[in-house]
């Protein structure tokens, strides 16, 4: 009852800004520009069109199975990227020329309509570019003062919120496992958002984790997305991979005294699915000499996890904000965007993120695998 009315809840408050935001396009776009009543009439059916194509692509994502599915996403992702674009200039634009009251006549708010469309137009082949390559190994080092000098130099490769799915495909994923492979870790990590969709749609799409190659093995934590998307049915399909889930448990890894603690934690939106995040449990009867480094999918964990004593928090979720302006709202909600963080003792690393979510764009966030080297701070 609890999951059934978060949904009824999170959809209507998505349709209503969907329609407040295609009403203020519109009255960008075609009222104040004063066009023809053709031109303007043809205007309103595109704009209410690809108004519908956005919950389409939702439909295509949950409930289509492939290729129609992913007929159905595309319009609608690009369309999200594309109106998110024009949104964003037009509101600067009415800050620049609507106080003034410059936009009173019909020539400029058409010549500003005209020169928004072209600079969304250019937005959105930049960040469609940037978001379906291969992202770029990004090198990272931390430095732990509990860690062991035998591990020194011990490196982590991780990955995030991919969101394999109807836009991004195996073939994409196994060249993304090529060129973490390259980096030649210890240790990989998944911090959450594997997948967007069902598994009985999308299950085939993970098979090239399965030439993940690491000494310490492929380790996994589930984000939000996994959760929208049924997680029970995608945890064994993780597994049957070579990823092992880390719910709320710990394994011990390294190389005799050299060794240290991996922990994982569910998302904290688990408990809607009956799979709540629980540090507690995670930790639970540690050896607390031993260093711990925690995989917690949202990055707000790490308040948590530094009161405990957890020398590093490797996160996700945020996407660095993926698509610019976004990524100043992301600021306001989150505290932690993307970069490396300090409170006391413990650290803190947020990644970019592997792929993209919604709009197949990235634009001033570019995705990024993460190269995370662990040094032992006596060794610095």
């Amino acid at each position: 009852m609890r999951t059934k009315l978060f949904y009824v809840v999170a959809i209507t408050i998505a349709l209503s800004i969907l329609t407040a935001l295609h009403a203020y396009l519109w009255s960008r776009l075609v009222a104040q520009p004063l066009w023809s009543p053709p031109l303007a009439a043809a205007m309103t059916g595109l704009i209410v069109a690809l108004a519908i194509s956005v919950p389409l692509s939702f439909v295509g994502e949950r409930l289509a199975p492939p290729p129609l599915g992913r007929a159905l996403v595309w319009p609608g992702a690009l369309w999200m990227g594309f109106a998110w674009m024009l949104f964003a200039m037009f509101v600067l634009s009415d800050l620049a020329l609507g106080l003034p009251g410059l936009l009173a006549d019909p020539l400029t708010a058409r010549v500003r309509a005209l020169v928004v469309v072209a600079l969304a137009v250019v937005g959105t082949l930049v960040g469609l570019r940037s978001a379906l390559r291969v992202p770029a190994v990004k090198f990272v080092t931390v430095a732990l003062a509990r860690w062991p000098a035998a591990l020194d130099g011990y490196r982590f490769a991780q990955i995030s919120d991919l969101h394999v799915g109807p836009l991004l495909t195996g073939k994409w994923l196994e060249k993304v496992v090529t060129r973490v492979n390259a980096v030649g870790a210890d240790c990989v990590i998944v911090t959450g958002d594997l997948v967007d969709g069902p598994a009985k749609h999308f299950a085939k799409e993970l098979e090239p984790f399965k030439g993940l190659v690491a000494r310490d093995g492929a380790w996994a934590i589930t984000g939000n997305h996994e959760l929208y998307s049924g997680p029970h049915a995608w945890m064994p399909v993780f597994e049957s991979v070579g990823l092992s889930v880390l719910g709320n448990r710990r394994v011990a890894l390294g190389r005799g005294t050299g060794g240290y603690d991996l922990v994982g934690t569910h998302d904290k939106q688990g408990a809607m699915m009956g799979i709540p995040e629980d540090l507690e449990k995670a930790l639970a009867g540690r050896d607390e000499a031993r260093p711990a480094v925690l995989l917690a999918h949202t990055p707000t964990t790490f308040d948590d996890a530094a009161k405990r004593g957890v020398d590093l928090t490797i996160s996700g979720h945020t996407h660095g904000g993926q698509i610019w302006p976004f990524n100043f709202l992301v600021r306001l909600a989150m505290r932690y965007v993307a970069g490396l963080y300090r409170k006391g003792a413990s650290q803190l690393y947020v990644s970019r993120g592997t792929g993209f979510w919604g709009p197949p764009m990235r634009l001033f966030a570019p995705s990024e695998i993460t190269e995370i080297t662990i040094r032992s701070a006596g060794a610095v």
